[in-house]
């Protein structure tokens, strides 16, 4: 990939406050009505597929001489196998979905990755990528695009740290957001 694409990388420092208050007051109620953890993922990729509305060349893929700008979002998701590599089963049309779909269909796609019980149809037609390294305890990661799409997110540690707020110290629970990205196609961001 490295050798095909010109990789850049943005981080952006992300105060995840907000989402760690919502979390610690609805995650008992969301686990027992949604069967799954309420993680930082969901509130991630629903982001994700509001900013791709307003950023639509970063969900494309590279053509023969040209840029495939895709109408849907197929966001795949980077599962660890153990240690034993990666595979990136594929959200179907998650621009479309609520932060509840998304964390019901992460976990699931994540659990049968594990598991070895993907089909082609879950890891096939990706357009922009996920990875979440950040529970290994790391703050940034320079991803590698998932070819021929054109970007990809790392996620960082959401860790409380001291930060500027209102010209004052508070802490906060503050994460890095790593986008890599093709430079042949977007100038910068």
């Amino acid at each position: 990939s490295q050798a095909t694409s010109a990789h850049t990388l943005v981080v952006m420092e992300v105060d995840f406050e907000a989402v760690e208050a919502a979390r610690r007051a609805h995650k008992a109620a969301f686990l027992a009505e949604e069967g799954v953890k309420l993680t930082y993922l969901p509130f991630i990729a629903r982001a994700l597929a509001d900013a791709i509305a307003a950023f639509p060349h970063l969900n494309a893929s590279v053509g023969d001489d040209c840029l495939i700008v895709h109408r849907d979002l197929h966001l795949g998701i980077a599962v660890d196998l153990g240690h034993e590599g990666l595979i990136v089963p594929v959200i179907h049309e998650a621009g479309d979905k609520r932060l509840r779909a998304l964390a019901r269909e992460a976990a699931e796609l994540a659990t049968r990755a594990r598991s070895r019980k993907l089909t082609a149809d879950d890891i096939s037609g990706g357009t922009f990528t996920i990875t979440n390294p950040g529970p290994f305890g790391t703050f940034i990661t320079a991803p590698i695009i998932n070819q021929p799409q054109v970007a990809i997110l790392g996620i960082g540690s959401v860790e409380k740290r001291p930060v500027i707020v209102n010209d004052a110290i508070a802490i906060r629970s503050m994460c890095y957001l790593c986008l890599s990205f093709d430079h042949r196609i977007v100038d910068g961001i």
